[in-house]
């Protein structure tokens, strides 16, 4: 079907055909984002190259994710810039912003009546910013005329990978596609062996079909096959001379894509020597450059160098590069508009430059590399940077140290490493105090405090943050003094001080609107909105400025949480429609600007949005991907999804309830704010209540009640409603939101209503429980069952016996045991009526619920039955022969 450097493209016509297929789709203007995954070797370079060669004229244009240590930010961009030219490649050169150069690449491939493809490969690799570029770019594929094709190994992702979390957030996506490529099989192992003199089976067998160790031992013409790929590899080296050997090892060190000047400076080789490695497959010239025919075989030869060679091979190609000007020391035009957009060059050199051991040159060069990344919004780079440029820095002075420790210390506060940013602050400010700058200090005090805040350490988060203000106060009017004030004014919103917070945040904007700092008026803006949504008032106004100011003047960080607190607000005030506009918007900023501590916290919200309406399953996932990709992250942002978890799996009467539970009380009680411990404290009463262990859901329940005190009418309700229902004597002030004031007032029927109203049945079950009547409390136990809420219907039971209730169901109806779907009695009635035509407002009509738990039956239904729709719904309950 195709060439691979002289070896047939194999059981790949499927996947060409797709390929074809989406690209008449994008030319249509209907773009489309192909994930092309597999095992290294499997052929995913293979198959791209041989579709872009069959669909001229569209313009196609590739870009590489690096294998370094620290990848290169927006490495791939650059190189199609270097291959489209035009406005693009003039945003590059002008060091734009990374906005614009997002925005610049996709309306030069979006031309319509003309199909442009972009390649991105081995984004197994990616930095950061260039996942977001990604986001960027799939989320307007709708109605572009454009293919983007990315390559990534699929066989070592761990959860916490960029590209995992890329991958789920894309797959909901209506342009998406994936092709994945397996290896071959043995007719066609057979095929590629040819008159080798190979045993075919032999070779499948050690190979596992994978392409690339199959071509490898054919080339070699060895009949002992070889047991490792490596050794495949370098067998093909030892027909090489001496000189070519150590040419090629040099070209393995710097990288991927090799620059044929760069290789000549950095090895001192004559053409001939290159035509050499060219000639024997290990090279293949691509478009001016010098590429490894796969990564594996880069890999190997990289191995293979002694160690004692390699620090002086570094050291020779940090001169080279230094010599053609990629540092930007002499003409630019020496090297490919990658190296010319100094960050990346910059990244190189620092890379080359640590392997040399050279640690001055690390320092420059990584500092440099850093703040190019960080002005990409790639700040996992940036923050990787500064700690290179770190490990050489014990001979700067003190003060020249600390400016390295804060620039850090702000770009892992963006990335959410929590832990690692209290660290880095109070090395900061050690730093400062040794060099005897109170400024500087008081600023390093107040980066402190605010990670400390994240570390759940709340005591001395607002000590630092006092002692940030009493330190620059003295000074006079200065930027470090507004910052100061604005992290005390979020201190006190966290600590439930609202009236102090407000004041606290209008003095910062004083300063900010005297000096022109527009993040700190943003930032105290926000705050100020936080406040008053609590004691009441118009909290949406200051909020909304906050945020216009912020995307105005593309302030990153604010942006981030003034979506955060808008989302979080209106779901404290189960708002929830309204949440769900900024989750959205938020979400979507967040990942495109590589903000991830505020894009962990949203999601973290979001998981108790998504339990408090029961979308139980949906919460938990949530749950599971925050967790795992925030291992090292803030504490602060794993408090809710971890509640979440051990609340449903207490709700259910599943295993692993306390694990989750007993960390984020631990969590929660370090914090300053009262509201995370409010929240634990009552997930943990409902947990115990559920156990039937009385007495310490009224600890819990009192507790919450001590966190609530000044919190709002939603916070004093829950902690007064389970105050009652686990039979505690305390009460909280009379000022609770409407169903927790219906429930305590006695008036439990206008209670459960108001619950569904908002959108949770359970809820209102537990109202019906706790107050109703015989026939409510039969109906709180036919909803419990419908949710799977195994625990609680025990629970139920428990206390329906207790009060009297004769005949109990005892365990889950026999009738939905035994119906073919799983559906419940009410789930049966609603699927009826589905098929019968009916919306789902009419369907609460006849059955006298609210139209919100006949939308969670509705998808119950539609999950149990395996299907997307109501038309398909009805189609399979007249197959399984349950419908009317």
């Amino acid at each position: 079907m195709a060439d691979n450097g002289g070896m047939t493209l194999l059981e790949r016509g499927s996947a060409l055909a797709s390929l074809a297929e989406y690209a008449r789709q994008a030319l249509a203007g209907d773009g489309r984002l192909v994930l092309v995954g597999g095992e290294a070797g499997v052929g995913k370079s293979s198959l791209v190259e041989a579709f872009a060669a069959s669909v001229a004229p569209a313009r196609v244009a590739w870009g590489m994710c690096d294998g370094l240590s620290t990848p290169r930010p927006l490495g791939p961009l650059f190189d199609i810039a270097d291959e489209l030219g035009g406005e693009l490649l003039e945003r590059v050169r002008g060091r734009a912003s990374r906005d614009e150069l997002f925005a610049a690449l996709l309306r030069q491939a979006n031309e319509p009546g003309r199909l442009h493809v972009l390649v991105l490969e081995d984004l197994h690799w990616a930095d950061e910013a260039t996942i977001d570029l990604l986001r960027f770019l799939a989320r307007r594929l709708r109605s572009a005329h454009l293919l983007l094709i990315v390559t990534y190994r699929d066989d070592d992702l761990s959860t916490r990978d960029l590209l995992r979390g890329l991958l789920g957030d894309v797959a909901t996506l209506r342009t998406t596609r994936r092709i994945g490529l397996a290896p071959l099989s043995l007719r066609a192992v057979e095929e590629l062996a040819g008159a080798s003199g190979l045993e075919a089976a032999q070779l499948h067998r050690l190979t596992g079909g994978n392409p690339f160790f199959v071509t490898e031992v054919v080339r070699s013409g060895s009949t002992a096959v070889p047991a490792s790929a490596r050794d495949v590899v370098l067998a093909r080296t030892g027909t090489l001379g001496r000189e070519a050997r150590a040419v090629l090892g040099t070209a393995a060190l710097i990288g991927n894509r090799v620059d044929p000047r760069l290789l000549t400076a950095a090895s001192g080789a004559a053409p001939a020597v290159l035509d050499e490695l060219v000639r024997c497959g290990l090279l293949i010239g691509d478009d001016g450059h010098l590429t490894f025919r796969h990564e594996l075989t880069r890999l190997a030869v990289e191995q293979a160098i002694p160690q004692h060679r390699v620090a002086p091979i570094h050291t020779r190609i940090l001169a080279a590069l230094r010599d053609l000007g990629s540092d930007g020391r002499r003409a630019t035009q020496a090297l490919p508009v990658e190296a010319q957009a100094a960050g990346d060059g910059f990244a190189r050199l620092a890379y080359h430059a640590e392997a040399a051991g050279d640690g001055a040159a690390v320092l420059e060069y990584a500092v440099k590399a850093a703040r190019r990344a960080s002005e990409l919004a790639s700040h996992r780079e940036a923050g990787a940077q500064y700690e290179r440029a770190l490990r050489f820095a014990d001979v700067l002075p003190p003060a020249e140290l600390a400016e390295l420790y804060d620039a850090l210390a702000d770009e892992l506060s963006l990335v959410d490493r929590g832990p690692r940013v209290c660290q880095v602050a109070e090395r900061a400010r050690e730093l400062w105090h040794r060099a005897g700058d109170r400024r500087r200090e008081g600023d390093a005090l107040r980066r402190l405090s605010s990670a400390l805040r994240y570390d759940c350490r709340g005591a001395d988060a607002v000590r630092a943050a006092e002692a940030a203000l009493a330190t620059l106060e003295p000074l006079g009017p200065t930027a470090e003094l507004a910052w100061a004030h604005a992290a005390l004014a979020t201190h006190r919103m966290v600590s439930e001080r609202h009236e102090e917070a407000i004041a606290v945040a209008a003095r910062a904007q004083e300063l900010a609107v005297a000096l022109e700092l527009q993040a700190v008026r943003a930032d105290a803006l926000i705050t100020e909105g936080c406040s008053r949504a609590i004691v009441g008032g118009d909290w949406v106004t200051p909020m909304r400025r906050g945020l216009d100011i912020a995307l105005a003047h593309g302030i990153d960080e604010q942006v981030g949480r003034a979506y955060i607190n808008l989302h979080g607000m209106h779901c404290t005030k189960r708002e929830y429609a309204q949440a769900e506009q900024y989750f959205r918007a938020g979400t979507a900023y967040c990942d495109e600007h590589d903000v991830r501590t505020f894009g962990t916290c949203i999601r973290a919200e979001r998981v108790s949005t998504l339990a408090a309406t029961d979308r139980w399953d949906e919460s938990l996932d949530l749950s599971r991907h925050v967790l795992a990709n925030a291992m090292s992250a803030s504490p602060l942002n794993r408090i809710g999804p971890l509640a979440c978890v051990g609340v449903i799996r207490a709700r259910r009467g599943t295993a692993g309830v306390w694990e989750p539970l007993d960390e984020a009380a631990r969590y929660a009680d370090g914090c300053e704010g009262p509201q995370y411990i409010l929240y634990v404290r009552a997930a943990r009463a409902e947990a115990y209540w559920l156990e039937g262990r009385i007495d310490e859901a009224r600890r819990e329940a009192e507790l919450a009640a001590d966190a609530a005190a000044d919190g709002d009418e939603w916070a004093r309700g829950e902690a007064g409603a389970w105050l009652r229902r686990t039979g505690s004597g305390r009460v909280t002030s009379p000022v609770h939101a409407e169903p927790y004031r219906l429930e305590l007032d006695g008036r439990w029927a206008g209670a459960a209503a108001a619950w569904e109203q908002i959108g949770s049945a359970y809820e209102a079950a537990l109202v019906r429980l706790f107050h109703g009547d015989e026939p409510a409390q039969r109906e709180a136990l036919s909803v419990l069952d419908d949710l799977g809420a195994a625990a609680a219907a025990r629970a139920s039971r428990r206390r329906m016996r207790q009060d009297g209730v004769r005949g109990v169901p005892v365990g889950p109806r026999a009738a939905t045991r035994a119906h073919p779907a799983g559906l419940t009695r009410r789930e049966r009635e609603v699927l009826e009526l589905i098929c019968a035509g009916h919306t789902n407002g009419e369907i609460a009509q006849r059955l006298f619920i609210a139209v919100k738990t006949v939308d969670h039956h509705v998808s119950a239904v539609l999950g149990k039955l395996g299907v997307a729709n109501r038309s398909s719904a009805a189609k399979e309950a007249v197959r399984l022969g349950i419908g009317v």
